[in-house]
């Protein structure tokens, strides 16, 4: 190899590198700033309950009519422990998916989920996604006003039987 065909490659591989190829990486890199940024500035929607909640004062007499509580004001949030209950039934068994859940979410009555994730069991990766998505179209059967607008996920859980599946609920806060 010759001195002038070493710098002659030298200059092609340097003439590939183009800084506009850094441009979507740098976007990207913006993008996940500003996201960090608007969920750091968001306020903690229980601490602000629990802030506003009036404390009594010593000077407090019985005759005082109780102030109503104060209602929460903002956004929304989700709670951060999850209920979690199974359902076993058959696949394609829609009626024994729906009583399930009807049962199992019974106590959880009045309030709205915001997100479902559910991990249908199989040994088969589409096996148990499909399972799963048949559990959240039984879940908006079951319970319409707690299940009508949250968004779910059917996810697989690998295991040697089919015909289960575990399910997180994400509700709102109160």
């Amino acid at each position: 190899m010759t001195a002038s065909s070493g710098s002659a490659s030298k200059r092609r591989r340097l003439s590939r590198f183009n800084p506009l190829h850094l441009a979507g990486w740098l976007f990207a890199d913006m993008l996940l700033v500003l996201a960090l940024v608007s969920l750091g500035d968001r306020a903690d929607p229980l601490a602000a309950q629990s802030a506003a909640k009036p404390k009594p004062s010593p000077s407090t007499t019985a005759s005082a009519s109780p102030s109503p509580s104060p209602t929460p004001t903002g956004p929304r949030s989700l709670e951060l422990k999850p209920v979690k209950i199974r359902v076993q039934a058959a696949a394609g068994d829609r009626s024994a998916m729906v009583a399930q859940v009807r049962e199992a979410t019974e106590r959880y009555g009045g309030r709205q989920a915001a997100l479902v994730l559910t991990f249908g069991e199989s040994p088969e990766t589409s096996q148990g996604q499909a399972y799963a998505g048949e559990i959240n179209k039984a879940l908006k059967k079951a319970r319409p006003d707690m299940f009508g607008e949250s968004v779910e996920r059917p996810f697989w859980q690998g295991s040697p039987t089919s015909g289960s599946a575990a399910l997180e609920i994400y509700f709102y806060t109160r």
